[in-house]
């Protein structure tokens, strides 16, 4: 029998207080994206399409966060899916991708559960830090965002609310 390599991923799921095309749109449109995500954003929905998100606008091009990042597949309400890259300070890897899916499921008519799935990634210490960044990030800071978002309105980037990463 050959030796069995289980893929690493990250999941994180969280319910939202908002419709599923409500929340569709929140990650799909660049004012959605700009509602919970990052300040900034260049995002068309179509299969290779840019799925750029940008976080530091002080930063210096290329390093201002998910530069030249792209839509893989997307199923209209239901599933998004994306390539994700490192931050800045992980420059050996940054330039590969991983694999981002973002699932929806209607719960009521303004209930969607909504879960990531973050897949593709390398081994050795640079990998796993970037890991274990991503571990914390999606559930601690990004899910919370997006749930904040449709209970308190639109996050304002002079102020965003603080989550512990």
């Amino acid at each position: 029998m050959k030796n069995q390599h289980i893929e690493k991923s990250i999941f994180c799921d969280v319910i939202v207080p908002a419709s599923i095309k409500e929340v569709w749109k929140a990650w799909t449109t660049n004012e959605g994206v700009k509602s919970f995500f990052a300040p900034d954003c260049n995002v068309e929905l179509k299969v290779m399409g840019p799925y750029e998100i940008l976080f530091d606008l002080n930063a210096k091009p290329g390093s201002q966060g998910g530069e030249g990042l792209f839509i893989l597949a997307f199923e209209e309400y239901k599933m998004l899916s994306f390539v994700w890259n490192a931050p800045p300070e992980y420059p050996n890897i940054r330039g590969q991708f991983t694999h981002v899916i973002i699932r929806l499921e209607e719960i009521s008519g303004n209930e969607t559960h909504v879960t990531l799935y973050h897949d593709g990634w390398g081994e050795g210490d640079e990998w796993q830090k970037v890991y274990d960044y991503f571990v914390k990030a999606w559930d601690r800071v990004i899910m919370p965002r997006l749930k904040y978002r449709f209970e308190n309105g639109p996050v304002d980037w002079n102020n965003p609310p603080r989550f512990d990463i």
